[in-house]
């Protein structure tokens, strides 16, 4: 399964919202998706996306910063774990599960524990912190091949800005999905969304 690298951040999504939410945003391009673990009954819109679209989609969750998780996560059906941090013990359960690995990190010393764990890319964040500049930096000296996602200040509106300094893609949340947000918001917006990174993109 090839993806678009932008990963839709539901936070705070329900359950009953979460399957046609799902849908519109994989309609419009966008594949990977996460619930973060903060938001309601998260393991139950998990499970909900993932029995609809496992197949079309990689379906996880973000904020998962527990051994613990990764399981329930796993038993929910997904195939996708983010963090906010880097923890080893994390990664290592992801990756033994079998799921995607995508940590956050700020610092070249978090960048390589994140590697060497096992992290399919990593999730610079809060990217608006670093900047476009610290990522070019950061990436001087990573892995060749190395993915990066930047995450919290990265945008339709500046898109383009990141890619010059390296980034493969972007983990975007409120500028798709907030609490009240209607699946016909969520679709326009996704749409928007693709078109934006699209023309940054050519």
């Amino acid at each position: 399964m090839s993806h678009l690298p932008l990963i839709a951040i539901l936070r705070g999504v329900t359950q009953s919202e979460a399957a046609p939410i799902a849908e519109v945003l994989i309609d419009a391009g966008i594949t990977q998706i996460e619930v973060p673990l903060n938001s309601p009954d998260p393991f139950e819109s998990i499970k909900a996306m993932a029995d609809a679209f496992s197949d079309v989609a990689l379906i996880g969750a973000g904020t998962v910063l527990s051994v613990e998780d990764v399981g329930r996560v796993a038993q929910a059906g997904g195939k996708l774990i983010v963090s906010p941090n880097t923890d080893q013990r994390v990664i290592v359960a992801t990756k033994t599960a079998g799921m995607a690995s995508w940590p956050g990190v700020m610092t070249p010393t978090e960048c390589f524990a994140a590697l060497k764990a096992g992290a399919d890319g990593l999730k610079i964040f809060p990217a608006s912190l670093l900047g476009p500049e610290g990522i070019k930096a950061i990436r001087a000296v990573l892995p060749k091949g190395t993915l990066i996602y930047a995450v919290g200040g990265a945008g339709a509106d500046n898109f383009g800005e990141w890619m010059a300094a390296s980034a493969d893609g972007f983990g975007i949340g409120s500028a798709l999905y907030k609490q009240g947000f209607s699946v016909v918001d969520v679709k326009a917006r996704a749409i928007d969304m693709v078109a934006a990174y699209n023309a940054a993109k050519s």
